[in-house]
């Protein structure tokens, strides 16, 4: 249970597992900003097709754990597509990338759909009256706003995101979790090693969260 001991050992090994995390992470939540923005503009869009592909996505996934949606993922899926007659096999980063980008742009598109409700109806009719069509006042009026008023709780899935990102090393990603785990079993040093491990996740979280505070403090001057 030497602390320091377990540290000087299993420190390389996070490190690397970190870096692994830190990816996948960054990588999921650049695409599942996409794809949030666009299920909540097809949300909220006049076409009723594009309305409910938006609501049976948000509905699987907030419907589902996150546990199966990555087994489904890396498993079925695969097997999915074989009788479909594609054989398609993903890797543990490239399947954890999927589920966690699924996953995280379901959350998205809410977070995003209910700030473009919080804008005031208003700004859409002024620039309506200058003659901006409804795709273009979107992008230059509404959107920029509801940036701004969903910025918080984006900050907020984006932590919860990277915590998340430790479920995928169910299917062997050796992100730190799993370097933990694989260092846990070699040892039996359980408490210190998985102490340390929060350590990290802790520094990177508040670092992060640091970042986003001086970004919205940015965004709001």
């Amino acid at each position: 249970m030497n602390l320091g001991k377990v540290f000087s050992e299993v420190y390389p090994m996070l490190l690397d597992g970190l870096l692994i995390t830190v990816e996948v992470t960054v990588l999921s939540l650049l695409m599942a900003l996409v794809l949030g923005l666009c299920s909540s503009l097809m949300g909220i869009s006049k076409v009723a097709p594009l309305r409910w592909i938006s609501k049976a996505y948000i509905w699987i996934i907030r419907g589902t754990p996150l546990m199966v949606q990555v087994f489904y993922i890396y498993f079925a899926l695969p097997q999915l597509l074989q009788l479909a007659g594609f054989d398609v096999r993903f890797s543990s980063f490239t399947a954890g990338v999927i589920t966690l980008t699924l996953n995280a742009g379901a959350y998205m598109s809410e977070i995003f759909r209910g700030a473009i409700a919080a804008v005031n109806t208003g700004q859409m009719e002024a620039a309506r009256s200058l003659g901006l069509s409804n795709g273009r006042a979107m992008r230059k009026v509404i959107l920029p706003q509801a940036f701004r008023i969903c910025l918080p709780s984006l900050v907020n899935q984006f932590i919860i995101t990277l915590k998340d990102s430790s479920i995928i090393s169910v299917i062997g990603l050796a992100d730190i979790m799993y370097e933990a785990k694989i260092y846990v079993g070699r040892t039996m040093e359980a408490f210190a090693s998985y102490t340390w491990t929060a350590v990290f996740y802790l520094v990177v979280i508040t670092i992060l969260t640091m970042v986003a505070r001086r970004v919205e403090r940015r965004i709001n001057i």
